[in-house]
């Protein structure tokens, strides 16, 4: 299974990232997984809100600097 982890700026493991071939398969294998696929716990909700409130907008960068340092590798 080509899995890959997401993780925090901590290197702690928040998520995993499933091919939709793979998805389709465990989907067609274990019925009734779908449903609990889009329930988000409370407290990932929370780390988002935590993070939107430490951001700050004078940091982000434009579409153009993201295509730049896309390129850039």
């Amino acid at each position: 299974m080509g899995l890959q982890y997401i993780s925090d700026d901590q290197g702690q493991t928040t998520g995993v990232f499933i091919p939709i071939q793979e998805w389709n398969n465990l989907k067609s294998k274990y019925e009734g997984i779908e449903e609990d696929a889009f329930i988000v716990p409370d407290s990932q909700k929370e780390v988002v809100r935590e993070r939107i409130r430490n951001s700050k907008p004078e940091e982000y960068l434009s579409w153009d600097e993201v295509l730049q340092q896309l390129k850039n590798g």
